[in-house]
C-alpha cells in the first residue's frame, strides 16, 4: 500500500489546484489527499499544509504548520493526520474510499489490527459504502469514538463491536452534516440562552406577555415571506403565523413536509407540490435565452427520497444528543441546499428551525424567537452563511441547461447535501437566537408595558374608545411625539389644544425620555 501511495503526494507548492498558498509549503491532511487522488469534492473550508518556517498561522483559507507536522506522503499518514487534526469531512472520505478500493484499508487494518485510527476508518469506510470489507471482527483494543467529541458534535454513540468503536455520527449514512466545537459556539452555550429567555420572561405580566407573543409570531411570519421577496395578504401571514405557532408538536415527516408545503404555497394552481421531479438551483437567467447562471445548485430529484429520509431520521433520532441550536441549524440548512420542493423550500427551511427549538423545550412554551426577523435585518450575513457551502460546492457540480431554463446534473452529487460543515450555520442561527432573548424578547415586552401605560394616562385626560386611542398612539409615533396638522384638523379635531400637548407630553415621557 504504501509504495503505491507514496508517488501520488506532492511536495512543496505555491499553487494548489488554482488556490494561491500564503508561502510555499506541502499541502496534508485533506488537502494532500484531495490532490493525490483527484478527489472532485467540496473543499473543507480550511486547508492544511506544512511551511518551512517554524510557525503557525492562517490566512486566505489555509492553515500554515511547521515542518515537524509534515507527515509522512502515505495514504495512511495522512488520513491518520485529517482524523486527527481535521475531523471527519465524509464527503471527502467517501470518495477517497470509492477511489482507492478496499485493499489498501484491509492492509492497514491487518497491519495495526489495534491501532486506534485504523479501527475507525475501518469503521467509517464499511458505513460509509455499506460494504464490509474481508476482515474478522476486531477482538483487542480500546473502544474508540467515529467522531472526535473534543473536535465535532457528536451523537451518543452506539457501540460496534465488529469494529470496536463507538458510532456516535450524530446522523446516518443517508443524512450526517457536522459541526465543530468552536470558541463561538461555546460561548453561545456556556450563556444558557433558554434559561436566559425564562427569566426575562419571568418578567412580564401574563396580560403582556400573551400579547408579546402574539406579536413575535406574526413578526416572524412576515418576515420569512419578506426575506424571499413576497408581499402576501394578511390571511396568508396570519395562516403560516398559526403553523408556526404550532411548531414543535407534530414530528417531521413526509406528510407533514407536504402539508407545510400546502400552507406555505396557498394557491398551487401554477406549483408542482411535492418532491421534485426535475432539476433545481438558485440564481438567474441570462438574456436572451434562458440559459441558467446559478449562484447553488440544488440535489438531484432522484437523490431527495433517502435525503429527506435522512432528515426525517436525524429529527427523530440523532438530534435529541446534540445542543438544540446546534441541530436546528443542521437540520434547517440541509433542507435549504437539497432543496426539495419546487417552492417553499425557504419558509419551510425557517420553520425547521422553530420546530427543533420548541420540540427540544428550547424556547418558553408558546413563544417564537422571531429568528426570520434577525436574518430579515441581517440580510447579507445570512446569505453570505448560505453562500459559504454554497460557492466550494458549485465547481463540483457537473451540469447542463435544459431546453426550459433548468439545469439537469450530470454526476453523482447526493453525498454532497448528506455531508457539510455546519459550522458557520450554527455559529449564525446562535446569533440570531441571542438576539431575540437579548433584544426581541424585552423590547417587545418593554414597549406594551408603556404602551399600556400611555393608554392609561391618556385616558385620564379625555375619554374614548379603545381602537381611537390606538389610533392617536400610531400619529404620535409616525410624527416623533407630535400630532400632525392632519391629524389635528381631521381624525382628532375635537381635541382641545391643552388635550393635545398632553398627550404628547405622556408619549415623549414614555418613549422618547432617555
Amino acid at each position: 500500500m504504501e509504495k503505491r501511495s507514496e508517488q501520488r503526494f506532492s511536495g512543496a507548492v505555491t499553487i494548489f489546484r488554482g488556490l494561491r498558498l500564503p508561502e510555499r509549503a506541502t499541502p496534508v491532511g485533506y488537502a494532500a489527499l484531495i490532490d493525490a487522488y483527484d478527489l472532485q469534492v467540496p473543499w473543507p473550508r480550511k486547508l492544511r499544509a506544512a511551511a518551512e518556517r517554524h510557525r503557525v498561522y492562517s490566512e486566505g483559507g489555509w492553515e500554515l504548520l511547521t515542518p515537524r507536522h509534515r507527515p509522512p506522503a502515505t495514504l495512511e499518514s495522512h488520513l491518520t493526520f485529517a482524523l486527527k487534526h481535521e475531523g471527519l469531512d465524509l464527503a471527502v472520505l467517501k470518495r477517497l474510499f470509492q477511489t482507492v478500493g478496499p485493499e489498501p484499508i484491509a492492509e492497514w487494518v491487518r497491519s495495526k489490527p489495534t491501532g486506534s485510527y485504523a479501527r475507525r476508518v475501518w469503521f467509517l469506510y464499511e458505513w460509509l459504502l455499506g460494504s464490509r470489507l474481508p476482515l474478522n471482527d476486531a477482538t483487542r483494543g480500546n473502544y474508540v469514538p467515529a467522531v472526535d467529541p473534543n473536535l465535532q458534535w457528536a451523537g451518543e454513540g452506539k457501540v460496534s463491536k465488529r469494529h470496536r468503536v463507538r458510532n456516535n455520527l450524530p446522523g446516518t449514512p443517508s443524512f450526517c452534516p457536522l459541526v465543530f466545537h468552536t470558541d463561538t459556539l461555546r460561548e453561545m452555550v456556556d450563556r444558557d440562552l433558554a434559561l436566559r429567555a425564562r427569566k426575562v420572561l419571568d418578567e412580564v405580566p401574563q396580560h403582556i406577555l400573551s400579547r408579546t407573543a402574539a406579536f413575535l409570531l406574526l413578526k416572524d411570519s412576515r418576515s420569512s415571506y419578506a426575506i424571499e421577496g413576497e408581499k402576501p395578504p394578511q390571511d396568508r401571514i396570519q395562516r403560516w403565523g398559526r403553523a408556526i405557532g404550532e411548531a414543535g408538536r407534530h414530528p417531521i415527516d413526509i406528510e407533514e413536509l407536504l402539508r407545510l408545503q400546502s400552507l406555505v404555497i396557498g394557491d398551487a394552481r401554477f406549483v408542482k407540490l411535492g418532491l421534485r421531479t426535475e432539476g433545481g438551483f438558485i440564481g438567474t437567467r441570462e438574456h436572451p435565452g434562458l440559459r441558467p447562471l446559478p449562484e447553488h445548485i440544488s440535489a438531484r430529484p432522484e437523490d431527495l427520497p433517502d435525503l429527506v429520509s435522512g432528515m426525517i431520521a436525524f429529527d427523530q433520532e440523532a438530534a435529541s444528543a446534540l445542543d438544540p441550536v446546534v441541530a436546528a441549524a443542521v437540520l434547517a440548512f440541509g433542507f435549504i441546499y437539497a432543496h426539495p420542493f419546487e417552492d417553499g423550500n425557504g419558509r419551510i427551511h425557517r420553520y425547521l428551525i422553530h420546530h427543533m427549538l420548541a420540540e427540544r423545550g428550547f424556547n418558553p412554551p408558546g413563544v417564537v424567537f422571531p429568528v426570520s426577523a434577525v436574518m430579515l435585518e441581517e440580510i447579507d450575513r445570512y446569505r453570505h452563511v448560505l453562500e459559504d457551502y454554497s460557492r466550494r460546492l458549485l465547481p463540483v457540480v457537473d451540469w447542463q441547461p435544459t431546453e426550459g431554463g433548468n439545469v439537469e446534473v450530470l454526476n453523482d452529487t447526493a453525498d454532497f447535501y448528506r455531508f457539510f460543515d455546519a459550522t458557520p450555520h450554527a455559529e449564525f442561527l446562535y446569533r440570531c437566537v441571542h438576539r431575540t432573548i437579548e433584544r426581541d424578547l424585552p423590547e417587545e415586552a418593554r414597549f406594551l408595558r408603556r404602551y399600556d401605560s400611555f393608554c392609561r394616562r391618556a385616558e385620564q385626560i379625555v375619554d374614548m374608545p379603545d381602537t381611537t386611542l390606538d389610533l392617536l398612539f400610531r400619529f404620535l409615533q409616525q410624527n416623533e411625539g407630535q400630532l400632525s396638522k392632519r391629524a389635528r384638523t381631521r381624525e382628532f379635531a375635537q381635541l382641545t389644544d391643552d388635550e393635545a400637548a398632553a398627550v404628547e407630553r405622556i408619549y415623549r415621557d414614555l418613549f422618547t425620555a432617555s
